[in-house]
């Protein structure tokens, strides 16, 4: 059972089980994007996961695994903006009551639990040459989003139903997951998507928009090692919480200027902030915390497996997917 498959993570997982030779069931409020249902799943439940009479309805009795990936979530704009906040931690705090008390009713053998990065407290990611997210640092707890304070609530959510009602239970928080397949463009797109569209889309000497002043760190899975590790991680005997994420650690104007190099066109940077991002969009430049870096040492430790996929390779291959629908975006048009 996935919850959630309907989305980028959910649907790449989806798909892995299914080859794998595991029945598949998605339930989600939309339809996928890019994969066709008859890859990814054996049965496609459309369904509002916040209504616990469908929940009820989509997860069956004894079921062997359930992933929780649902929520209302996308990149930094839909994310730290604050306008989408109360949406954000309502509907995702709505999905995780009704999942976990649900689990419990069915006797679901195995629940893993999307938690995030942004769980851990801004104090420690103020320099972003050493930001510390080791598991053990998220408390005392300061987000710096409600999406991070939604996902540690649900987190304990999750372990008080492991403690108490012994819910067979894997949390994993993820760190900037990106590859082919997932948004684009309109808002939701994470960073790595973003920035290729915006060189894609643009010509020699124009500029591209990298908001913040650029030097602001981040490490980014590719979604490939991004499955491997969830399924490692399901299948260890290890609750977690864990990070499931990249060590490779580069700036934001790193990123343009890989997404730059791949494109051989030669754009300008401009970093937007300040007063002159508060103008142009009518809120606050979105950037977040100054730096993040997955830690996984505890990961090696209790999965055994270590998480490695060079981010040049993540992003040549998503690049040369994102310019195809470029292209099959500008011949509709055209």
């Amino acid at each position: 059972m996935v919850l959630g498959g309907g989305g980028f993570i959910g649907g790449h997982l989806s798909k892995k089980l299914k080859e794998n030779g595991n029945h598949v069931r998605i339930c989600d409020i939309k339809s996928h994007e890019f994969f066709p249902h008859s890859i990814i799943c054996d049965e496609f439940i459309h369904g509002d996961l916040t209504d616990p009479s469908v929940v009820e309805k989509i997860i069956p009795e004894h079921c062997d695994e359930l992933y929780q990936l649902a929520a209302d979530m996308g990149g930094a704009e839909y994310l730290f903006s604050g306008i989408n906040d109360a949406n954000v931690m309502s509907s995702s705090a709505l999905i995780n009551l009704n999942v976990a008390r649900e689990s419990v009713r069915k006797y679901v053998k195995k629940v893993f639990f999307s938690s995030s990065a942004c769980v851990y407290p801004v104090f420690n990611q103020h320099d972003p040459s050493s930001p510390n997210c080791e598991e053990s640092t998220v408390y005392p707890a300061l987000p710096d989003s409600e999406y991070g304070w939604e996902k540690l609530f649900s987190e304990r959510l999750y372990l008080a139903f492991h403690r108490n009602h012994n819910l067979n239970l894997r949390i994993a928080r993820f760190h900037n997951i990106f590859g082919p397949f997932g948004t684009w463009q309109g808002g939701k797109e994470k960073v790595p998507a973003a920035m290729l569209r915006k060189v894609i889309m643009s010509g020699d000497g124009d500029e591209i928009e990298v908001w913040g002043d650029g030097q602001q760190s981040r490490s980014f899975l590719f979604i490939d090692a991004c499955i491997d590790a969830v399924i490692k991680l399901m299948h260890s005997e290890f609750t977690g919480p864990v990070n499931i994420g990249s060590e490779e650690m580069v700036t934001i104007n790193k990123l343009a200027e890989y997404a730059i190099g791949l494109s051989g066109k030669n754009p300008r940077i401009r970093n937007l902030k300040g007063e002159e991002f508060l103008k142009k969009y009518g809120y606050p430049c979105p950037v977040g915390v100054n730096g993040r870096n997955s830690e996984n040492r505890l990961f090696r430790e209790k999965v055994g497996e270590s998480i490695d996929y060079p981010l040049i390779e993540g992003l040549t291959k998503t690049y040369h997917w994102i310019n195809k629908q470029v292209l099959h975006s500008q011949e509709k048009i055209a």
